[in-house]
């Protein structure tokens, strides 16, 4: 058994964060109802590059292993029918601004009232209290107010972006952990509750010391390009071959590892490299010196060669790396799950793994409304008659 096996997951967000969350809980076992716009659905089907079939294939990851409801949540019948969907669910996930659900008669103290067990997660930009909490929050925005995005880049130029949606994920995994942590309270006292997710918060908890920095002497981290600053070697280094690898050797013992490597093992006894803080305080100069000898050799004999010596080091992969890699593979990294009309489709696989109850990826994002009949028929008992009349009327 997947450990989420009979959970049952009602997804109303939209975009990356709360169907991220999903992803995480269809990935373990979890049965997630999948709710969408009928015209449209989730603009998720839209965005990214598509694959082979015309379609953009993030969908394909993103909604892998859901069932898909097309459902209007605006029209009074479309809200009655999640009221039903409700009555026997464990989880709802919810990615809109603040107070929408509440406008449609959908909000915590109404569905809890139908179900007191309901675990309702909610995502959004700042939270659903506060002052910030009706403003519009996407990552970039929410990245930068926790902080993120004053630290990334390097000192003379403008504020970089890391080419992912970093603060949605992050607010869909703490989503996702604090459903698995209601759950657990659920299972001693019975009850539901809510779990409140906000993504610049998401981003906030990976700032490591920085807010103490400043609180316990002034001090305000800056951008510092693609290293940390006092912390040396520590960098991206060019290649002969054109390509960069990371190397962090800032320790005592590894750096005098990395000297020999480089054939240059006096400097490890030279005073400004002596030490971990004199390392820091010569950062420049020693990084100059690791990057010469690294343009004088191919990426992956720097690998190599840094590996079987002990010190850490990888090369800055992109994807086509990743799928050639035999670690990769032989940890089943990237798994590839076949297409409904032929073919495979790669992608990352289920983290982290586990022993006995491992999570396993089942299918691909599905098409609109294809479960509707499943879920309303088969789950909720609807007659097909009904479900014609809604087809019609537009709410499915």
């Amino acid at each position: 058994m997947a450990p989420l096996e009979g959970i049952r997951v009602i997804e109303l967000g939209q975009f990356i964060a709360g169907p991220y969350c999903g992803q995480l809980l269809a990935d373990f076992g979890a049965e997630v109802i999948k709710i969408e716009p009928p015209q449209q659905g989730d603009a998720m089907r839209q965005w990214g590059r598509s694959g082979r079939n015309g379609r953009p294939v993030w969908w394909s990851v993103i909604a892998r292993g859901k069932k898909s409801v097309a459902l209007d949540l605006r029209r009074g019948e479309g809200q009655q029918i999640l009221r039903d969907l409700v009555r026997d669910a464990d989880v709802l996930i919810e990615n809109f601004r603040p107070g929408t659900m509440e406008r449609w008669g959908l909000g915590y103290d109404a569905l809890s009232a139908i179900n007191p067990r309901l675990i309702m997660a909610r995502i959004s930009g700042y939270g659903q209290d506060g002052p910030y909490s009706e403003r519009a929050g996407f990552a970039s925005v929410c990245e930068a107010a926790g902080g993120l995005r004053y630290i990334s880049g390097y000192p003379d130029r403008p504020p970089v972006r890391i080419g992912l949606s970093l603060g949605d994920t992050m607010a869909g995994i703490n989503a996702a952990i604090g459903v698995l942590l209601a759950l657990q309270h659920r299972h001693k006292s019975g009850k539901g509750q809510v779990v409140d997710s906000a993504i610049y918060e998401a981003v906030l908890g990976l700032t490591e010391s920085l807010v103490a920095e400043y609180d316990a002497g002034g001090h305000i981290r800056e951008r510092y390009g693609s290293a940390l600053p006092g912390i040396a070697p520590s960098n991206a280094y060019p290649t002969k071959d054109g390509k960069e690898v990371i190397i962090g050797a800032n320790q005592d013992s590894v750096f005098g590892r990395l000297c020999e490597v480089m054939g240059q093992s006096e400097l490890v006894n030279d005073p400004r490299f002596s030490d971990h803080r004199a390392r820091g305080v010569n950062q420049e100069v020693l990084d100059g010196i690791v990057a010469n000898w690294t343009r004088t050799q191919d990426a992956k004999t720097i690998v190599d060669l840094m590996a079987a010596s002990g010190v850490p080091v990888g090369q800055a992969y992109t994807a086509k790396e990743m799928l050639e890699d035999p670690h990769f593979a032989a940890r089943e990294s990237i798994v590839r799950v076949n297409e409904p009309k032929g073919g495979t489709l790669a992608m990352q696989n289920v983290f982290p793994k586990l022993s006995e109850t491992p999570g396993r990826v089942t299918r691909l994002g599905p098409d609109l409304g294809e479960h509707n009949e499943e879920v309303l028929v088969n789950g909720l008992g609807y007659a097909p008659e009904r479900i014609a009349e809604l087809r019609t009327a537009g709410i499915i």
